[in-house]
C-alpha cells in the first residue's frame, strides 16, 4: 500500500514540476543579487571566462582570478566559483600524445576537485554559496575525434550531479549549484567548427546566458536552450536515426586524424 502512495505522490510532484516550468516559461524569474560577492573564475584570461569576468563586474562582484591561497589570506570567502579552465586536443585517439590525454583531465576536471574541496568548507560553514561548474554539450553527447574531451566533460556533468545530491544529502540548501553546457563557441580552440543544426556560439552570448542562469539559480544551463529538447529526444529514438541526425548534423573542424591535420 505504501509503494502505491508513493507512486500517486511522485505522479503528483512530476505534474506539479511541469506546471512549475511552464508559468515559469512565461514570468520571468526573480534574480538574485552578486553585488559584493566575492567571485572566483579559473581560466578568466580568455573566451567565456573572460566575458563572465566582465558580468559579474558590471554587476559589482568582488572578482578573484585563480590563486587559491591569497583568496582565502586576502579577500575572505569565496561566494561563487566559476570552474571555467578548460584545454580541448582535437585529434583521433592514436593520434593523442599521452601527455594531452592527461592535462585535458587534469584541467577539465580533476582541478574542479582541488578547488571545490579547498573553497566548500567555508561554504557549508555559512550554508552559502554557488558552485558553476563549466562543461559542455560533450558531455551528454559524443562527437568524434574528441575522446578525451567528451570524456572529461562527462566527468564534469557527473561532478556537478552528484555534488548537487551530495549537498541536498547534507542539507546545505544555501549552497546553490549550476552547470554550463554550450555547444560549439568560437574560442579559437577549435578551428573552423561548422554545424547544419547548431550555432557556432560566440563567448559573449554564452557568458550571458551563464550569468542568467546563476542569477536564477538554474541547474543545467543548455546554450542554445533548445539543446536539452535534443538531448531528451535522443533518448527514445533508435540508433539508425542517431546515424542519420547525425549525418545531417555534419559536424566539421580542424583535428590531427592519422598523424596528418585535416578537416573532420
Amino acid at each position: 500500500m505504501h509503494i502505491v502512495l508513493d507512486l500517486l505522490l511522485l505522479l503528483g510532484i512530476i505534474i506539479f514540476s511541469y506546471l512549475e516550468s511552464l508559468v515559469k516559461f512565461f514570468i520571468p524569474q526573480r534574480r538574485k543579487s552578486v553585488a559584493g560577492e566575492i567571485v572566483l573564475i579559473t581560466g578568466a584570461g580568455h573566451g567565456i571566462g573572460r566575458l563572465t569576468a566582465y558580468e559579474f563586474a558590471k554587476r559589482k562582484s568582488r572578482l578573484v582570478l585563480w590563486d587559491i591561497n591569497k583568496v582565502k589570506k586576502e579577500v575572505g570567502d569565496v561566494a561563487i566559483v566559476v570552474n571555467n579552465a578548460g584545454v580541448i586536443y582535437p585529434a583521433d585517439l592514436l593520434s593523442t600524445k599521452d601527455e594531452e590525454i592527461t592535462r585535458t583531465f587534469k584541467v577539465n576536471i580533476l582541478g574542479h576537485f582541488w578547488i571545490i574541496k579547498a573553497l566548500l568548507p567555508s561554504m557549508i560553514r555559512r550554508n552559502y554559496g554557488h558552485i558553476v561548474t563549466v562543461a559542455s554539450v560533450c558531455g551528454h553527447e559524443v562527437i568524434p575525434y574528441f575522446i578525451p574531451y567528451c570524456s572529461s566533460k562527462f566527468a564534469a556533468v557527473g561532478f556537478h550531479r552528484a555534488l548537487t545530491a551530495e549537498l541536498e544529502a547534507l542539507g546545505k540548501t544555501g549552497i546553490q549549484t549550476s552547470c554550463l553546457c554550450p555547444v560549439f563557441v568560437n574560442t579559437g580552440f577549435t578551428k573552423n567548427p561548422s554545424t547544419r543544426l547548431w550555432p557556432v556560439l560566440e563567448t559573449d552570448e554564452v557568458a550571458k546566458s551563464l550569468i542568467d542562469g546563476i542569477l536564477t539559480n538554474k541547474k543545467m544551463i543548455f546554450v542554445p536552450s533548445y539543446i536539452n529538447i535534443s538531448l531528451i529526444l535522443e533518448k527514445f529514438l533508435p540508433e539508425r536515426a542517431l546515424k542519420a541526425i547525425s549525418r545531417i548534423q555534419n559536424v566539421q573542424f580542424e583535428a590531427i586524424v592519422g598523424h596528418k591535420t585535416k578537416m573532420k
